[in-house]
């Protein structure tokens, strides 16, 4: 993700010969123009946007499904064409909607691009953000824990409708980081990683194991990408901790 590079100044390019020479694979949310430029440097695009859904308005509003139906079938269709397996699709903020009638919306959304998803062999995604840090931004999200969108993912019932699992976002709302993934592995086709407290780096700055949960998601026998989407600390050199987060996550 592009947090990790700060308040560094490389041209984009600059940014996948680095990203190459550690050995990264992939970057998340490119748009379709960089992904011909990401390719030459054998780099590939692992999830994109292209639902019309944000944060502030998403699957649950029900009034939208129609333009999000049309704007997530041209996002399949873009993420086939360039090859990007992953296609976020944000449930977004409750603003008084219950949890349950948020769930009911979310799951009619789904219903309706399924089986295009299915036909192009794209995966829609949700991703989890916490309501507790308020510097986060994500105060009012629908999807706060983890189960309400393992719990979608279960009634929609397909292949290619799972979560993002954002660790970071994960240990901040409802811990037990790694006994959640294994037992909901099949549900989950992203991997975000970042350090608590303050989205940093994954070393031993913060109180996540990494290397532990590095491993427990290579025993799992998970394919799919797992981003890095931690920011620099305060001093840190950004090329540096792209080069040491990423050994960490190297098992």
């Amino acid at each position: 993700m592009s947090s990790v590079w700060g308040q560094t100044k490389l041209p984009v390019e600059q940014q996948y010969a680095t990203l190459q020479k550690i050995g990264y694979a992939a970057v998340d949310l490119a748009n379709e123009k960089q992904v011909p430029v990401m390719k030459t440097y054998g780099l590939l695009p692992s999830m994109m946007t292209g639902t019309g859904t944000s944060f502030q308005n998403g699957t649950i509003r029900k009034e939208m499904h129609e333009a999000f139906e049309k704007a997530t079938r041209e996002g399949i269709d873009m993420c086939a064409r360039v090859g990007c397996p992953n296609l976020i699709a944000l449930p977004g903020e409750r603003r008084g909607m219950s949890r349950e009638e948020g769930a009911e919306n979310a799951v009619a959304y789904f219903n309706r691009v399924k089986a295009y998803a299915e036909q192009k062999n794209v995966t829609l995604c949700m991703e989890i953000t916490n309501s507790k840090i308020a510097v986060d931004q994500r105060t009012d999200q629908v999807f706060d824990h983890v189960a309400w969108g393992f719990d979608i993912c279960k009634r929609v019932n397909s292949p290619r409708v799972k979560i993002v699992y954002d660790i970071y976002h994960v240990q901040v709302a409802d811990g037990d980081v790694v006994h959640t993934m294994r037992d909901n592995i099949d549900w989950i086709c992203h991997i975000h990683v970042a350090g608590n407290p303050g989205r940093l780096e994954i070393d031993e700055t913060q109180e996540l194991n990494y290397r532990y949960i590095a491993n427990a998601i290579a025993d799992l026998g998970y394919t799919g990408f797992v981003s890095h989407e931690w920011r620099p600390g305060p001093g840190r050199d950004a090329l540096k901790s792209l080069e040491q987060c990423f050994k960490i996550m190297d098992v």
